[in-house]
């Protein structure tokens, strides 16, 4: 087994588990997150192969010295029959521009000079006619595979030949993505259908093997040329000139042959692990989601405890991850809604007494001006309850329990700076909320006092949810502060009640609430709908109960969440250790 085979073999648990998170996980979550490891991995491969140190050396191999010079008198010949164009003489290539050395029968030479054709797409590509020849463009290109289903458009005959007079492909042209997504690249196949390029795509030809050079148009070596040269602010792109001035190395051509059939091996290992390791991963994800739910369909609490000792018997197995983490917090805070995680107790005053309560500190606000009257909300019918709650709980909604208003500050244009000048009033917007994870710190900017009479000040300990961009997003201000339309903010009639229990529970009803938004590019949902939401309310010492063992839960599983990001680093460190003990 060679060196490299041993590198990859004896470290799977290195490269399989260096993983980086994207954004949210989910299900099929291999869309979610970065297989950093493997990624590093492929790409140590290609290092490996443009410094010789992929496979052995054969000193019976003719150098790559002759097969440059064949390659000179090749394109002179072109020349002198007018086959292609003689291009101006490129300079040498200067030490410092060589980033490792080479093997002996290796050579570093300019694309330029490898190159008997280097041209790219059309500049002016011809209206899309529905059907005929297929014209490509970057997306097209991807690495090794090149995609004729779904071109960017379709040219006619007329179009085609005149297009294909620029750049003739032929089968084994390399072509190679020079803007946008630069430096993906793929060889053309025997079974291609005809077709042409848009200017995003370049087409190579060359005596070099054919994949050797597009597998080396890809490595770590090229794509830090690209990142160098590329030109352009919203979509770069790399010149054919600069293109041309790209340092190659040129191995003799019998080892082309050895390192294409050593990467080709190698890549499909890495995919083999790529797809056990994503497999893993959705296997893992789809039994911790299964587990988890036997909690909250459990009939009794016999049936709880026997769920509960199953999950807690393989507790470090299931929870390593950040979605099995956050699946573990949104389980805690459904079972706590469901009246699941804390005992309950006869004794206790029932939530009827507390609505009761609150019904008559609500009246008391209504004559004393602080709120207005609202129309009274329908009876809760027992087909709407979504689930059973304990005895002396109760179902209500939000405008039963406490004040539920818009924000107001977009009566006047945001970019009115005379809102803003000198300001000191807080300023939280829906991104403050999205970020808050419960706790809203961070506020976007300052009103005066001329933007806070366009609007409203509402006090610390105000639960805000948003209704526009992210739906329902929460958290509860840690200072007094202003906020738009697009975020609603609620506080309870009875200040004694914790406004934390309404934040945890609008948590699990994130994904109801955002049912009702429509599907347009700006999501939102209006008053009415958080005004209908049915909120299972606990007798009032319980509730209390209840949020001190959800802050208590949601710490230990912050602290879960720690461990494992400290133990991605290290891995993600290892995988970087190791790419940088190969390549030295």
């Amino acid at each position: 087994m060679s060196d490299t085979h041993l590198l990859i073999t004896e470290n799977i648990d290195v490269w399989t588990t260096a993983i980086k998170k994207r954004s949210a996980t989910g299900r099929g979550s291999n869309k979610k997150i970065e297989l950093t490891g493997i990624k590093k991995l492929r790409e140590l491969i290609l290092e490996l192969a443009v410094r010789g140190k992929l496979v052995p050396q054969d000193p019976n191999d003719e150098p790559a010295s002759v097969l440059l010079e064949k390659i000179a008198a090749e394109k002179e010949q072109l020349i002198k029959d007018k086959k292609i164009k003689k291009t101006k003489t490129l300079p040498e290539i200067g030490e410092d521009e060589k980033p490792f050395g080479l093997p002996d029968g290796w050579e570093w030479e300019r694309l330029g000079l490898v190159c008997n054709k280097i041209t790219d797409g059309s500049h002016n590509p011809p209206k899309n006619a529905g059907e005929g020849y297929p014209m490509l463009s970057s997306q097209n290109v991807n690495f090794g595979v090149i995609d004729f289903s779904s071109p960017s458009r379709y040219v006619t005959e007329e179009d085609f030949q005149r297009e294909n007079k620029r750049t003739s492909i032929q089968v084994d042209d390399v072509l190679l993505n020079i803007v946008a997504s630069i430096g993906r690249s793929a060889v053309v196949p025997e079974n291609a259908p005809k077709f042409v390029l848009q200017r995003s795509v370049a087409v190579l030809n060359s005596k070099l093997i054919p994949h050797f050079f597009s597998k080396q148009l890809v490595s770590p070596l090229c794509l830090n040329y690209y990142t160098l040269h590329a030109k352009g602010t919203a979509q770069k792109g790399i010149y054919l000139g600069k293109l041309s001035l790209m340092p190659l190395v040129v191995p003799p051509l019998a080892e082309q042959h050895r390192i294409t059939a050593k990467v080709d091996e190698l890549m499909a290992l890495c995919d083999q692990l790529e797809q056990q390791t994503e497999d893993s991963i959705t296997a893992h994800q789809t039994l911790v989601e299964t587990l988890l739910a036997t909690l909250s369909n459990s009939g009794n609490t016999a049936e709880f405890n026997q769920n509960w000792t199953r999950i807690a018997e393989h507790f470090d197995t299931l929870f390593t991850t950040e979605h099995s983490i956050d699946q573990l917090k949104q389980t805690v805070l459904q079972l706590a809604v469901m009246g699941k995680l804390v005992p309950q107790d006869p004794n206790d005053e029932p939530a009827s007494v507390l609505l009761e309560k609150i019904a008559a500190e609500k009246e008391q606000l209504i004559k004393d001006k602080k709120i207005k009257k609202q129309k009274p909300l329908p009876a809760i019918t027992e087909d709407e309850k979504p689930f059973k709650v304990p005895s002396g709980w109760e179902w209500s909604r939000l405008p039963d329990i406490g004040e539920l208003a818009r924000g107001k500050s977009k009566h006047r244009p945001r970019n009115d700076r005379s809102l803003y000048v000198g300001g000191t009033i807080k300023l939280v917007q829906t991104g403050d909320v999205a970020r808050s994870n419960g706790v809203i710190e961070t506020h976007t900017a300052l009103y005066n006092e001329t933007g806070l009479a366009q609007s409203r000040l509402w006090p610390k300990g105000t639960m805000c949810i948003t209704i526009a961009a992210n739906i329902a997003d929460t958290g509860i201000l840690s200072f007094d502060a202003c906020f738009p339309d697009s975020v609603v903010g609620f506080s309870t009639f009875d200040k004694s009640i914790n406004v934390k229990y309404f934040e945890y529970f609008i948590r699990t009803a994130k994904s109801n609430l955002e049912s009702f938004a429509p599907a347009t590019a700006q999501k939102n949902i209006n008053l009415e709908i958080l005004g209908q939401l049915l909120v299972p309310l606990p007798p009032a010492k319980e509730l209390k109960a209840i949020v001190c063992k959800i802050d208590e839960l949601m710490v230990l599983c912050d602290q879960l969440k720690n461990h494992l990001s400290e133990s991605q680093i290290t891995q993600l460190h290892l995988a970087d250790t190791l790419v940088k003990q190969a390549t030295n």
